[in-house]
């Protein structure tokens, strides 16, 4: 049973007022991960309108294009992995200065 709400993409486009070439370009540089979409990329988790609304700030109020976006994105993962890397080190750390 799927627990997923989805929303359809052109709803969004009309709540948001964006034009669906952004989805188009979301897919084409891979900026979300497809399993936000269902299968025939029509509709979007919303769980993960969040992070979309963050892609449209830097799209439209930040006028950044779609490869800024992909960067800046990478990088943010890669910024929250090390810092779950640095809390996991931390605790390890805390046990041994513990004893």
């Amino acid at each position: 049973m799927d627990k997923n709400t989805y929303i359809s993409i052109k709803k969004v486009c009309e709540l948001y007022h964006i034009p669906e070439s952004f989805f188009e370009e979301i897919k084409e540089f891979d900026i979300l991960d497809e399993d936000i979409f269902d299968k025939n990329f029509e509709r979007i988790n919303t769980e993960y309108l969040t992070d979309l609304e963050k892609i449209m700030r830097l799209r439209y109020d930040l006028n950044i294009n779609m490869e800024g976006i992909d960067v800046i994105n990478n990088l943010l993962r890669r910024i929250h992995s090390l810092e779950e890397e640095l809390d996991l080190l931390k605790r390890k750390l805390g046990l041994y200065l513990s004893e």
